[in-house]
């Protein structure tokens, strides 16, 4: 039996892989001289890809010679979940080569010269879509869990650049599920440079005494010029519609990307834009129509995305999840007199 599970893998991987070598023949890429990096980039994630689904397989086997009376079915279960992971990296690199056509194919090298920085607690130029000054404060409500961020009065150094710490923590029922730091650079130009994240998932468990947050996960966490990491942009100095680029950038593990859909949008402007927005919402953060909104998605999970909604003076104040349905308002803030007329019902 072993013999066969160890055949019918191979034979999963080896028609994968032969497929994904017409994908990254220059003919296929659309490129005379063969793709360029970030196409060649794309094509060995996508081989990556496949290897760790296949370590994951032989792994999910190996237990499952474990569990005698559920052999069968655990078996069943690995080749299934096998195949929806080759489907998996076969969309990512579709979102990949998609992303490389709509920057280029230009090696991402960012320029993380600490000269092009500023002093993130005391910066003579600042980004009013992104406001850092230390103190600043939002909370947001989303299906009962409330998502509360405030800039504190630390930083952290990376790669030589002093990055403001942005706490995010995401309580549900008064009980901690995320805590998580955003470090953040700003270039002498107002961009908002994303240097990294430490991401703490917990989870809650029945019969513990005392009931404590445990720990669970850490993914996502990344730090610019540590491993394979690099920086991204977390806002522009100066949005484009239709301008893409790079919020963060590790390789199988942070993905994120952003595209910019307006830079003066106001509530009744854009009907695709109003979907499931809150009309006085928009009304009372957009009422001089220079609202931007940002396209958030990540190349590792191509089907999800956001559209993030940010006001002059006063940063992100909602979040729309088109997919599902749902939205994240704005609740409270402290940055400017809009505050004051939260939240909204």
């Amino acid at each position: 039996m072993t013999s066969n599970i160890r055949k019918h893998g191979t034979k999963i991987v080896m028609t994968a892989l032969a497929g994904m070598t017409l994908l990254a023949s220059p003919i296929q890429a659309g490129h005379r001289n063969g793709p360029g990096a970030c196409s060649t980039t794309a094509y060995l994630q996508l081989r990556a890809c496949y290897a760790q689904l296949e370590d994951d397989f032989f792994t999910n086997q190996a237990a499952c010679v474990n569990e005698p009376e559920e052999r069968r079915e655990c078996s069943r279960e690995a080749h299934g979940e096998k195949r929806a992971a080759a489907r998996e990296c076969r969309d990512q690199l579709q979102a990949r080569r998609e992303f490389c056509w709509e920057i280029g194919e230009a090696p991402y090298a960012p320029d993380m010269d600490p000269d092009l920085f500023q002093d993130p607690r005391n910066p003579t130029v600042m980004n009013p879509y992104f406001p850092l000054d230390v103190g600043n404060r939002w909370v947001f409500e989303d299906d009962g869990e409330q998502i509360e961020i405030e800039i504190l009065d630390a930083t952290k150094r990376i790669a030589g650049i002093d990055c403001i710490v942005y706490r995010d923590i995401v309580t549900s029922e008064g009980l901690l599920v995320e805590d998580t730091d955003d470090w953040f650079g700003l270039r002498g130009d107002g961009e908002i440079v994303y240097c990294g994240e430490e991401v703490k998932d917990f989870e809650y468990f029945e019969g513990d005494d005392p009931e404590e947050p445990e720990l669970v996960a850490i993914d996502g966490r990344f730090k610019a010029g540590v491993d394979l990491a690099k920086s991204g942009t977390a806002f522009p100095a100066d949005p484009v519609v239709g301008e893409s680029y790079r919020q963060e950038w590790d390789p199988g593990n942070a993905e994120d990307v952003g595209k910019v859909l307006s830079t003066d949008y106001s509530y009744g402007s854009d009907p695709e834009l109003d979907e499931f927005v809150p009309k006085e919402l928009a009304e009372l953060m957009c009422s001089a129509g220079d609202c931007v909104v940002i396209r958030d998605g990540s190349t590792l999970e191509p089907s999800a995305f956001e559209r993030k909604y940010y006001a002059n003076g006063l940063g992100k104040f909602l979040e729309v999840k088109p997919d599902e349905g749902e939205f994240v308002p704005l609740v409270e803030c402290n940055i400017d007199a809009r505050c004051d007329a939260l939240p909204i019902e």
